[in-house]
């Protein structure tokens, strides 16, 4: 049986390709590069890449997507993914965003205390737009990232970052990366992390979304229930060719119940706003594998 191929977990292209693509978008109009993948290169990942057949599925069998419906908003999946990787290199290239706020309230007011808290993040829409847009004067924000990302990547995210109170924290093999979460928040500074993909420890929740048992990991919201964190699900969509929408989301949970409660608790809610965010955006969820597998 032939071997299922992973996703690496890093950006398409090498650094030569990030670089000229960064060059070329301080003088382009990034609706240019919509069209011309949208029509050359789009097609091409659907005949050659499995994510057709796997985000087709998931239109049909998890949405109840009719056949026609499904192949259509695959196409369409697959147009905004190229168009959320633009936009993040327009953004590299100095180029800027509208954005929309529902529930900034929500982060102001966290930002206002001395306590740190926790942002949750999934892989639909464009959520890295969140760290330049959700920045607190007064609370340093720390990011959790891939840190197998490459290395152009990451050093335009740094470039982006300079001068502001982001910083970030790479995933490590050895899950260094936990004392480095535990320092931050114990020092009251924001933590953004990813609550969507099993990376690093095995341990996970198995809740029901959009009509099948999956596993979530255990780790967000582990760290969450630590000290008993205000915990926002942050999610950021794109609602028009040059505009986000930025959703902030409020996770309550009964701070005096049980550690294991705490974690039930919080991660069904969390899944429910993931949940509720694919069913208004269904054509930005960027998850490429067997998600229920």
């Amino acid at each position: 049986m032939k071997e299922e191929k992973k996703w690496a977990g890093t950006t398409y292209g090498n650094e030569w390709m990030h670089l000229w693509l960064i060059r070329i978008l301080r003088y382009m109009d990034v609706r240019v590069l919509y069209i011309f993948v949208s029509i050359f290169i789009v097609p091409a990942c659907l005949i050659l890449n499995p994510s057709y057949g796997i985000m087709y599925a998931f239109f049909r069998n998890h949405l109840g997507y009719s056949p026609i419906r499904s192949f259509w908003s695959t196409y369409i999946n697959h147009c905004q993914f190229s168009q959320v990787v633009i936009d993040k290199f327009a953004m590299y290239a100095g180029q800027k965003f509208n954005i929309d706020m529902d529930g900034y309230e929500h982060f102001l007011s966290l930002a206002s205390q001395e306590k740190g808290f926790i942002q949750l993040s999934s892989h639909i829409g464009n959520y890295e737009l969140a760290g330049y847009t959700l920045v607190a004067k007064n609370k340093p924000f720390n990011a959790l990232v891939f840190g197998g990302e490459k290395k152009s990547v990451m050093r335009n995210r740094s470039k982006m970052f300079s001068g502001t109170n982001i910083h970030m924290i790479p995933i490590e093999n050895d899950m260094s990366h936990l004392f480095e979460i535990s320092r931050v928040l114990s020092g009251g500074e924001i933590v953004s992390m990813p609550s969507d993909r099993m990376l690093g420890s095995k341990k996970y929740v198995e809740i029901d979304f959009l009509g099948e048992k999956t596993k979530f990991p255990m780790g967000p919201f582990s760290v969450a229930t630590m000290d008993c964190y205000d915990v926002l699900a942050v999610n950021v969509m794109k609602t028009a060719m040059k505009t986000y929408k930025v959703y902030v989301t409020p996770l309550s949970y009964e701070k005096t119940a049980s550690r294991t409660e705490q974690i039930r608790e919080i991660s069904n809610k969390y899944v429910r706003e993931l949940e509720r965010m694919v069913r208004m955006y269904p054509t930005q969820w960027y998850n490429y594998f067997d998600f229920w597998k």
